[in-house]
């Protein structure tokens, strides 16, 4: 895998929602190394992905409460385990669950196995709220997909939450995730 600056020469075999997200962190000025590859559905291929592009992607989760009312996208270091009782009490939200693949459409145009923090761009009315354990804050880079799974993006830490995250609009909440 070869590792690129900022977004590719031409457009030819890319869906326009990746050329969003690239014409996006273009115009706040976001600096961004890239690489390509094919969808990473094994855990082999994520690997290979995070060495090539030099850190580890974290993991992304779009969650919701039982009456789907209220809508959630966690970030956490990959090698920590969901517990969805930890968050809850801290969120303030019983019963969460993960949300439907239709939702992740709907709110952030984004399929399953491309969830990204750079879904947010896509979520107009704000339905969904930022969760970020603060762990994945102490990195100096967070990995994230251009909201589709055949490109990673290896981003500052301090351009996605002082930069990026507030051109959307968004909040961040901190959590404390123990994992194992």
């Amino acid at each position: 895998m070869t590792i690129f600056n900022g977004r590719p020469q031409n457009n030819d075999g890319r869906l326009e929602k990746e050329i969003r997200t690239y014409d996006y962190l273009d115009n706040l000025e976001i600096k961004y190394t890239r690489v390509d590859h094919e969808a990473a559905e094994t855990m082999e291929a994520c690997k290979a992905v995070d060495e090539a592009i030099g850190i580890e992607m974290c993991k992304n989760l779009m969650l919701c409460n039982r009456q789907k009312t209220a809508f959630y996208l966690l970030l956490m270091p990959s090698a920590k385990k969901f517990k969805t009782k930890e968050l809850s009490s801290q969120i303030d939200s019983a019963r969460l669950s993960f949300a439907e693949s239709e939702d992740m459409i709907k709110y952030l145009d984004i399929v399953p196995g491309s969830l990204s923090v750079l879904g947010l761009m896509n979520d107009k009315n704000k339905d969904v709220k930022l969760l970020i354990d603060e762990d994945v804050l102490k990195a100096e880079y967070i990995g994230c997909h251009p909201c589709v799974n055949t490109s990673s993006l290896k981003i500052l830490t301090d351009d996605i939450v002082q930069r990026f995250v507030p051109s959307t609009g968004h909040d961040i909440t901190i959590v404390h995730l123990e994992g194992e």
